[in-house]
């Protein structure tokens, strides 16, 4: 079965291979920067967090996200030099180590790496969406389409084994004055 998106992407492509390639404006090229900064340090944040963690589904997911942001800092990278940006420093990817070997009190929990994750992916997707929204040229916007969508699908899946383990932090309900209560 056909990809949605793949569809789509094919679509929009089509209108916009012939569209006049304007320089980026600076909040574009800000949005560049910031985004390769983030999932580069996010990137070696997490490899960090393979050589930590002896979960095997948790270990899992992480090397997922690994692979997931190395993908994107490869296209972000290509993208900035093909427009004249230059790239930020950026920390050079962890070597494989034994997670027993991490001392405790160096060591972070499973919880902790989670919720460490998903608040880094949290500000790439609110990253994507707003430059997004400020770009003018269409092929920018499709290339923050697409990193929007890979970190949504990602972090979606990634919530439902931090639910399963009991490490995504639920704020309390909210019940407007007035609202009738029902017991559960």
């Amino acid at each position: 079965m056909p990809d949605l998106l793949e569809a789509l992407k094919s679509v929009v492509e089509s209108f916009i291979k012939d569209e006049n390639k304007t320089p980026l404006h600076i909040g574009e090229a800000m949005g560049c920067w910031i985004f390769i900064a983030l999932v580069g340090e996010t990137q070696v944040q997490t490899e960090a967090g393979i050589n930590s963690t002896t979960d095997p589904e948790l270990r899992k997911a992480l090397q997922e996200a690994v692979n997931m942001l190395k993908s994107q800092k490869e296209r972000i990278s290509a993208f900035m030099r093909s427009e004249g940006i230059p790239l930020p420093p950026l920390s050079e990817s962890k070597p494989i180590s034994d997670p027993n070997s991490v001392p405790l009190g160096v060591k972070l929990t499973d919880n902790e790496l989670a919720n460490s994750l998903k608040k880094k992916i949290s500000m790439a997707i609110t990253n994507s969406s707003e430059t997004a929204a400020q770009t003018l040229r269409s092929d920018v916007s499709l290339m923050w389409a697409v990193f929007l969508q890979e970190n949504i699908t990602f972090l979606t899946t990634f919530k439902s084994l931090m639910r399963k383990r009991g490490w995504l932090k639920v704020p309390p309900p909210y019940y407007p004055a007035g609202l009738p209560q029902t017991e559960k």
